[in-house]
């Protein structure tokens, strides 16, 4: 009985040490579990992409068998026009000497430019292809003074985060020598605004959700083509992609949860005074493959 009392402290420090050990082999799971959960997070990745307004839509029934599109699409006689050899690598050549002047112009003038002008490099925008002829496409127009500053407030005040925190010194040292910051003027001169927004699902007449396939690629192809007719016009833009502002911008337009903004352009004459890095492009060989 002696030794059994002395023995007892002993047994409760080791008793004391093995819960412990329990305790921090299962905190420490735990934190792993956690850790391996927690999904990886990319500074250059815009909020609009986990931006939940639109969580609750999840679970709304799809209608699987009918997405809107007739159960058989007539088809067509197509006529296509041909060229010559000669005249095909006349125009191919006379596109790239057209679209190789295209260059990113940061000092837009406050020109007015036709609005027709506009229509047109959207309608040509509208002819991309998309998954399923989805069009899963919005090009927002804005022209309002107002509304053109109210963006610039909303695009400056994250992008001077953008440059100071979220994306390093890398990326930042990469914009230096381009001399670009958080000050965008040309969101205020430019006499056009286009917002391009990707649906990443839209809405059959019966209320039910329309899957829209492909919904960025396509939106991107859009876009390539919008650039070709912009420049095919005789207008310029700089291509930007606001980080951590869709969601405050697509508040500002007024537009629904199922539409994510992909690109904003600023579009209009550049300022006598413009001026671009002088970059070059890779020649061919280094772009191209032949197998």
């Amino acid at each position: 009985m002696a030794l059994f009392s002395s023995l007892t402290p002993v047994f409760i420090a080791i008793i004391c040490v093995l819960i412990g050990v329990i305790l921090k082999k299962t905190n420490g799971e735990k934190e792993k579990c956690e850790t391996k959960s927690k999904p990886l997070t990319c500074p250059w990745v815009d909020e609009d992409l986990k931006d939940g307004t639109d969580n609750h839509l999840e679970e709304e029934e799809v209608d699987e068998e009918w997405q809107g599109l007739e159960e058989n699409v007539a088809h067509v006689p197509f006529s296509a026009e041909r060229y010559s050899e000669a005249e095909m690598i006349q125009r191919s050549q006379a596109f790239y000497e057209l679209l190789n002047k295209r260059r990113s112009v940061r000092f837009l003038s406050d020109e007015p430019v036709p609005r027709e002008v506009i229509d047109n490099v959207i309608r040509a925008a509208g002819t991309s292809p998309s998954g399923a002829h989805t069009e899963p496409w919005t090009f927002v127009v804005v022209q309002d003074p107002y509304l053109k500053h109210k963006i610039r407030e909303i695009v400056e005040e994250e992008e001077e985060i953008n440059y100071k925190k979220r994306m390093g010194d890398r990326w930042v040292n990469d914009l230096k020598r381009l001399r670009t910051n958080w000050i965008k003027e040309y969101l205020d001169t430019a006499p056009y605004l286009i917002l391009i927004f990707k649906q990443v699902y839209g809405r059959l007449p019966n209320g039910k959700k329309k899957t829209h396939y492909y919904n960025e690629i396509s939106v991107s192809i859009a876009c390539g083509i919008l650039l070709a007719a912009l420049q095919n016009a005789g207008l310029y833009t700089v291509t930007s992609t606001p980080l951590n502002c869709g969601p405050q911008l697509r508040a500002l337009l007024q537009r629904p949860a199922n539409e994510k903004l992909l690109l904003l352009l600023p579009v209009g004459y550049p300022k006598k005074d413009a001026t671009v890095p002088a970059l070059t492009r890779k020649p061919l060989e280094d772009i191209m493959v032949v197998m």
